[in-house]
């Protein structure tokens, strides 16, 4: 029998568990079904209430894998509560929190610090943070060019001195608050932006999503002006365009997993059947990258891939559920042993670069294939679940089967079974389950999931929080001591 003490170990472990599946996968947008409002009031509700329940625990979720969204938002109300921490406690937070401003996007960061100062959070500490972060950009000019109002108000938020004279910050200084003053530049960029006003030629010489306002402004035609800007686009910003599609210099090996999951299924069927072998091999690479160190540790690997209709998403995540079970399908490949995997999508097909969102979610009768023993009789060592968890086809048959397997057939847990789920259920606050008995993990890019692997297990309720809290402190730990060792990236480019 569970003593009030064993009890309330598992209750905080299941809400920290709880907490860390929504910041991995909510980002308060509408999702399949349910609405923006319903998840962005969910989020409010967790955000609350495991800051002021588990708030070292809120802290290090900083250096688990969530989403940049989250990220912000926990920064924000680390900030914002500061009173609430003891001393100690508020230099952990600093150091979380400058290490996970390091990883964020710029874009992402300028818009927090605009979040912190409308909340009228101007406290040293903060300041100190702010002016930290800014002084490691590595190139302010770059910045107040492509994300002038951010640094016009971060600047102004901590009273960053720009001197006078031909220093760089003083130049960025009379960009941002004395525009027209200076009669050109020795910042190329800030010089070009200048140009720009009158000058056709210096538009290709910016960012692209400066250029183009300059570009409508001077009627520069669409395909005219994407040649030129090419050479400073971003690999995202290529992506976003119609001119990769007739751009066969374009390296979509480079890109993240998930990312080019998406542009993969953005495709019509003609052209990823016609460029099968350049999108499959781009793939492939994608995924041998990111298994990194776990690449053929996992054994015979079995995964069930959610592509039924549900997997379409919504309008502000087009295609995302489908395109993570995409990812992880030939992340899967790999990380499991040579020859030892066998993917199952709910649909039936066989063709994983043809595979769009259409049907019922048949998860329980292919989970019964998955458990089937492969070539040889030998069974799976792992099946991965990928899917929001819809079990309808019919409705519930996917968590009996596994109950009555696991109880049954597999007592001694030959094979290791979790479920990630990449839809956050507002309702339920948390990603929706198959069964009691299997552990589940929210996951957004497939990127992750070794490490969302790890952490599933803590969801089976044979561990305590002491071994959740002994995990984090080691997440936190590897977090802060690589942050000295890593150079900070632009996530975007």
């Amino acid at each position: 029998m569970r003593t009030p003490e064993n009890s309330a170990d598992l209750i905080a472990a299941e809400d920290v568990l709880l907490f860390a599946n929504a910041a991995i996968t909510a980002t308060g947008q509408r999702e399949f079904r349910s609405g923006a409002l319903d998840q962005q009031l969910s989020l409010d509700f967790l955000h609350t209430y495991v800051r002021v329940n588990y708030r070292r625990v809120y802290a290090a979720s900083l250096a688990l894998d969530i989403n940049d969204h989250n990220a912000a938002r926990i920064v924000l109300g680390l900030l914002e509560t500061a009173g609430e921490a003891g001393a100690e406690e508020r230099r952990t937070e600093g150091r979380l929190i400058a290490a996970r401003l390091a990883r964020l996007p710029p874009q992402r960061v300028y818009r927090l610090f605009g979040e912190v100062r409308r909340a009228g959070i101007n406290n040293r500490r903060t300041r100190a943070i702010m002016r930290d972060w800014l002084a490691a950009r590595p190139d302010l000019g770059h910045d107040a060019v492509k994300y002038r109002s951010g640094v016009k108000t971060a600047a102004r938020h901590v009273h960053l001195r720009c001197p006078q004279g031909a220093e760089p910050l003083a130049e960025v200084g009379a960009f941002l608050f004395r525009p027209g003053k200076l009669p050109r530049y020795e910042h190329p960029l800030l010089d070009a932006w200048r140009r720009a006003h009158y000058e056709q030629g210096a538009v290709a010489e910016l960012p692209f999503t400066v250029a183009e306002g300059f570009a409508a402004r001077h009627g520069m035609k669409r395909e005219v002006f994407l040649k030129r800007a090419a050479p400073r686009m971003t690999r995202l910003e290529r992506l976003r365009t119609h001119a990769v599609a007739q751009r066969p210099d374009v390296d979509l090996a480079v890109m993240p997993l998930t990312r080019l999951a998406l542009y993969v299924l953005s495709l019509p069927f003609e052209q990823r059947a016609a460029r099968r072998t350049e999108l499959t091999g781009a793939l492939r690479t994608a995924a041998r990258r990111a298994a990194g160190r776990h690449a053929g540790s996992w054994g015979r690997v079995h995964a069930v891939l959610d592509d039924s209709f549900s997997s379409s998403g919504s309008g502000q995540k087009r295609r995302r559920p489908l395109a993570v079970a995409l990812a992880c399908h030939h992340l899967l490949e790999v990380l499991a042993a040579p020859g030892a995997y066998r993917g199952l999508w709910t649909s039936g097909r066989g063709d994983a670069l043809l595979v769009r969102p259409w049907g019922p979610t048949p998860l329980g009768m292919r989970v019964l294939d998955a458990l089937e023993p492969g070539p040889g009789g030998a069974e799976a060592d792992r099946l991965v679940i990928v899917s929001d968890g819809w079990d309808n086809a019919p409705a519930g048959l996917a968590g009996e089967v596994l109950r009555v397997w696991r109880a049954r057939l597999d007592p001694g847990r030959r094979t290791a079974v979790v479920h990630v789920n990449p839809v956050y259920d507002a309702d339920g606050f948390d990603v929706r389950r198959l069964a009691a008995g299997v552990p589940t993990a929210g996951i957004r890019d497939a990127e992750d999931l070794p490490a969302l692997v790890e952490i599933a297990r803590f969801a089976e309720g044979r561990t305590g929080a002491a071994e959740l809290h002994a995990y984090l402190d080691r997440r936190v730990a590897l977090f802060l001591g690589e942050d000295d060792r890593e150079e900070e990236k632009e996530t975007v480019s």
